[in-house]
């Protein structure tokens, strides 16, 4: 039992949906804390919203509760399971900021739960600016000249007189939301207005800013006896003015000095202790190399997105350790699980480099500033292990998927020098790539350095690369020159293309000589002791560390970074599907890149390999390893991607076959299966250029949907109304050629529904069917999405159910399938088929309690369902309502289209569950933080197309009390209803514009629907924006709103709050 002998029930505080500044890391921490507990004999509850995640399975804690997280669902919950101790340390900053407002609203006393870990007192001296300043004084920390300010003009005064530019950096916010640089009055007038807004106690920190010195982070841990150590120290590869989850970070660090380290450490040992923080604790710094001047930038005093990466650079358990002392361990009392041997007051030692590369939205977003800054803009990080910085870099590239091999960008090739040095100075997504063409160019180190000031270091590095590039061109792949290329990371396919040769041929060239990739150990000890989790990376050098096991073994691969389209959802399957060969008696071994999940934690496989998801490092650890097969259906389209190259190179796919994966998603396979069936779908076409695709267009008729062939998330997916749409949507969305086609569909009103089965190739399995509250044309993944459907007939569900079996086993499916259809007046149409498990895997496993990925896996294996107990068909349909609902990151992102469309959107999901659909779906609303004001005013403009439907919203707006205002037309329309409105001007218009008055804070929610073009300088594109920037609510569908008046109309009439566990809901 645990040192506090007084604990018995323990409450665990998740961290919610998935948006930037705050990933997956989170479920990581949390469910590595959840099992740590269960150790110790105590029972864990757990409340968190979020369904996509390991954290939030029935089997990860006693009692989970998804619910929404609010101080009032967690005192309900509180009130229900009576904990002793609530741990909130885990939960990113989401969950430190309801343990604080749980605790000043005298809940944690009225029910007499104390908070483990970190004391409240400590929280607060870390996360409120002016406590903070405070305590940073009284031991003669040094931080930078600031004030804490409560209103724009104060942050005027203080920036005149310490001159420009200042950082500004809102309290109790996460990944900067809200902050920025601002170098002028107007500039911080408006970037102090949006901090106050974001901020949930109206606080920001204004302070001088060190822009341009570097940047050093340390990862401390300490227990209640005062014991700490220093698990990892990294630094930024960008100076400081990039917020730290936006830059390249490198571990341990590179650049600094013996004394310089030094005295950092001793700075964060003492920061640690006087702040009173148990667990762990990041602290980041601002170093002026010339004078070893240093100003302390902030600590967070809790596990963060940095703690996430200490771990997995290090291989010590942080957040295992974390949640181990809150519970009264100390650190020399606790075994290190990754040696098995030392405890974890013994500080990890490395001897290899780490880098983390970000991986940035704006594929989805073309349109979005791009320029990196102290408000964080990626939505999630790969990590990359070798010998060597170059090596480490290079593989992290490899390892973004964002259609690029090396450290070289085909678009800077033609710009001219003097442009490329110009562009040096933009501090942005691209900037390390401009830095390597201007290398390429003869632009020299102290050049570059000058500009950026990056340090000379990493620019050398880089000059490293471009010299092995220019060797390998004049020499050709030589034995000698092949082995360093592949030591600084370089892939065989860049070797190719420098040297004028397939990557096949210098496969061979490379395997002639012998230059074969070796796995190493991470073992927390640079090898002092020996590792008893095999956790591998490759590098090309001397010894190789891994055995492999010679038992039965299959390789689980993974789905890469969190993106928009691809999140946490695959990171369960995956996750799922190794634990599922553990329990089948199989060897798994997953490879991946993403530090932030629960898939590279060091025990989740029988062995990792830390390794980009590309066809030549997944095949070096295929001859390595020798596996009897690869699982590539939970890996999202990663996974699929690589199931074609692997096959033809000779690996074994498992579970639905290479050839019936194409005749899914190939295009005109799809049509002939379907016609084979007699299955409708909407009419379409297949297109390679402008002439081919007016001419089909012409014979299917407007509206039409869009979308290149082979998508992930429904990137560049768009609906057209016209052939000029249609010109333009194939001239700047994307370019149609034979190799990458373009498709279009009749697009078609209706009811969307979505279906994921498990087949194994003779029963076909449908725990349940989901049903979009938006229209079809909101992707699938930014809709509102209903278990079980509410409006669908007895006929309409078993016309799906029998669709969806004839589809599954006439594509052969071993495993899971996805089906999207629309269900119109005239019958049920197929959009599309995902032969691969899809994002509503979790949600619906844990709605109706059938472990899907478990069975899939099964059947992948050769399994029956009927052999594991399970029936074919539609399974009955449960007596509780659960709604997922998707959540946004739009803050972050400045000049974002926000309306939805048929291109994904969101970043995460939430999840309501409850005994009837209003309630469900006021849950879900909820969590999502979509805070809908219950009185005020609302703005309505709406397309014509709209306005019918829109008018029926606002008389129910203006019986419960609201106040209507509305631009010229809608206003208009509106009036001849019969309701009173108050007509506003467009933003270009004269006098008080819809912008100043949300500005104001006298629109409280706007309805505004697209009418054409999302091009920023339009009217609904600034409205939409200013809404965002001001935190005011803003729907974009009529289904939407429509749903949200629902709600708003069940709280008019009830405000209780239910809780109950998914344990109670699915009998498990």
């Amino acid at each position: 039992m645990p040192k506090l002998t007084d604990l018995r029930k323990v409450l665990v505080i998740g961290s919610g949906p998935i948006v930037i500044g705050q990933a997956a890391e989170f479920d990581y921490a949390g469910t590595q804390a959840c099992r740590a507990l269960r150790e110790e004999g105590l029972e864990v509850v757990l409340i968190n919203s979020n369904p996509a995640t390991i954290m939030t399975d029935a089997d990860m804690a006693d009692r989970v509760y998804i619910e929404p997280l609010t101080p009032a669902y967690v005192e309900a919950v509180i009130a229900r399971e009576k904990p002793d101790g609530l741990l909130a340390t885990l939960g990113g900053q989401v969950g430190l900021n309801l343990a604080v407002r749980l605790a000043e609203q005298g809940v944690l006393e009225k029910y007499g739960v104390r908070l483990l870990g970190t004391p409240l007192a400590a929280i607060k001296k870390a996360e409120d600016r002016e406590l903070f300043k405070a305590a940073m004084e009284e031991i003669g920390q040094p931080v930078p000249e600031s004030a804490i300010v409560q209103d724009v003009d104060s942050a005027l005064n203080f920036a005149n007189r310490i001159g420009y530019p200042v950082i500004v950096r809102p309290a109790y916010t996460l990944g900067g939301t809200g902050g920025g640089i601002a170098h002028s009055p107007a500039e911080l007038a408006d970037v102090a207005l949006r901090g106050l807004t974001h901020s949930p106690i109206h606080q920001i920190l204004l302070e001088r800013s060190v822009a341009g010195w570097k940047e050093v982070e340390y990862e401390v841990i300490r227990d209640g006896a005062d014991n700490c150590i220093i698990v990892c120290n990294m630094e930024n590869f960008d100076p400081v003015g990039i917020h730290t989850g936006d830059s390249i970070v490198v571990a341990p660090s590179q650049t600094l000095s013996d004394q310089e380290y030094q005295m950092l450490r001793t700075a964060s040992l003492d920061i640690i202790r006087s702040l009173g923080i148990e667990g762990g604790c990041n602290v980041q710094y601002a170093l002026d190399t010339e004078s070893d001047r240093y100003y302390v930038i902030e600590v967070n005093p809790r596990v963060s997105r940095s703690s996430a990466l200490a771990s997995k650079a290090t291989g010590y358990p942080i957040a295992k350790v974390a949640a181990k002392i809150a519970v009264g361990y100390r650190l020399d009392e606790i075994v290190n699980a990754v040696t098995g041997k030392t405890m974890a007051c013994f500080e990890p030692a490395l001897d290899y480099v780490v880098v983390k590369f970000p991986r940035w939205p704006f594929d989805k977003f073309s349109l979005a500033d791009r320029t990196l800054g102290t408000q964080m803009k990626a939505t999630g990080e790969v990590m990359a292990i070798n010998r060597s910085f170059e090596g480490a870099l290079l593989k992290a590239i490899r390892s973004l998927e964002i259609g690029l091999w090396h450290l070289d960008l085909p678009s800077l090739r033609e710009i001219p020098t003097g442009e490329l040095i110009n562009l040096l100075s933009n501090a942005d997504d691209e900037r390390i790539f401009v830095i390597a063409a201007a290398l390429r160019r003869g632009v020299t180190v102290s050049a570059i350095h000058a500009i950026t000031t990056i340090d000379p270091f990493f620019i050398e590095k880089i000059k490293h690369i471009v010299h092995i590039e220019n060797s390998l061109m004049l020499e050709g792949p030589s034995p000698d020159w092949l082995l360093a290329a592949k030591k600084a990371g370089f892939a065989d396919r860049t070797i190719g293309q420098l040297t004028g040769r397939g990557e096949g041929e210098v496969r061979q060239l490379r395997q002639a000589c012998s230059a074969l990739p070796s796995y190493k150990m991470v073992d927390t000890c640079a090898a002092e002791f020996e590792s008893v989790t095999p956790y591998y990376y490759s590098t090309y050098a001397q010894e190789d560390e891994v055995t492999p096991a010679d038992r039965r073994k299959v390789i689980v691969l993974g789905s890469g970074p969190i993106r928009i389209g691809q999140g946490i959802e695959f990171d369960y399957c995956s996750v799922h599907s190794a634990w599922a060969l553990k329990q089948a008696g199989i060897n798994s071994i997953i490879i991946n890149n993403n530090p932030e999940t629960v898939s590279t934690d060091f025990d989740t496989a029988d062995s990792l390999y830390f390794e980009p998801l590309t066809p030549e490092d997944v095949l070096s650890i295929i001859d390595k390893e020798q596996p009897d097969g690869l699982i590539v259906q939970f890996g999202g389209q990663t996974a699929i991607n690589l199931a074609t190259p692997l096959s033809q190179a000779g690996a074994t796919i498992l579970g639905t076959s290479v050839t019936d994966i194409d005749r899914a998603e190939n295009r005109e396979k799809f049509d002939g299966v379907l016609e084979g069936l007699a299955i409708p779908r909407p009419r379409g076409a297949s297109v390679t250029h402008i002439a081919e695709a007016l001419d089909a267009a012409g014979i299917i008729g407007y509206p039409l949907m869009v979308r290149p062939s082979y998508v992930l998330g429904g990137r560049a997916m768009e609906i057209v109304y016209n052939n000029d749409e249609l010109t333009s949507y194939l001239t700047e969305a994307v370019e149609a050629s034979p190799e990458h086609p373009v498709l279009i569909d009749r697009y078609m009103v209706g009811r969307e529904v979505e279906v994921d089965a498990i087949s194994d190739g003779e029963g076909v399995l449908i725990p349940g069917i989901m049903e979009h509250v938006e229209r079809a044309g909101v992707h699938s993944g930014d809709s509102i999405a209903v278990y079980p459907p509410q409006n669908l007939s007895a006929d309409t569900i078993a016309t799906i159910t029998d669709y969806t079996t004839r589809l599954a086993l006439e594509l052969h499916v071993r495993g899971v399938i996805n089906i999207q259809y629309v269900v119109t007046d005239d019958g049920v149409y197929v959009l599309e088929v995902n032969p691969r498990s899809s994002r509503t895997i979790p949600f619906l496993s844990k709605v109706t309690g059938v472990p899907m990925v478990n069975l899939a896996t099964r059947a992948a294996l050769g399994e029956k369902l009927a052999d594991m107990g399970w029936p074919s068909g539609l399974l009955p349909v449960r007596n509780h309502v659960a709604v997922k609902a998707p959540v946004f990151s739009f803050a972050k992102m400045g000049q974002v289209e926000i309306s939805l469309g048929p291109e994904m959107k969101s970043t995460g999901e939430v999840m309501g569950i409850d005994s009837d659909y209003a309630h469900a779906l006021y849950k879900a609303v909820i969590a999502a933080g979509l805070h809908v004001p219950t009185s005020g005013t609302v703005l309505l403009t709406v397309a014509d197309r709209d306005k019918a439907e829109a008018g029926n919203l606002a008389r129910r707006f203006a019986q419960l009390g609201y106040t209507l205002a509305a631009t010229a037309g809608t206003a208009q329309y509106l009036g001849g209803l019969g309701l009173t409105v108050t007509e506003v001007h467009k933003v270009h218009q004269q006098g008080r514009t819809i912008a100043d008055l949300i500005k104001a804070g006298e629109i409280h929610l706007v309805v505004n629907t697209l009418t054409r073009g999302k091009q920023p300088e339009r009217d609904g594109f600034k409205i939409r924006r200013a809404a965002v920037e001001h935190a005011v609510p803003c729907l974009t569908s009529i289904d939407t709103a429509r749903e949200i008046l629902n709600v708003l109309e069940v709280m008019d009439r009830s405000r209780t709050v239910n809780v109950k566990a998914l344990q109670d809901y699915v009998g498990q």
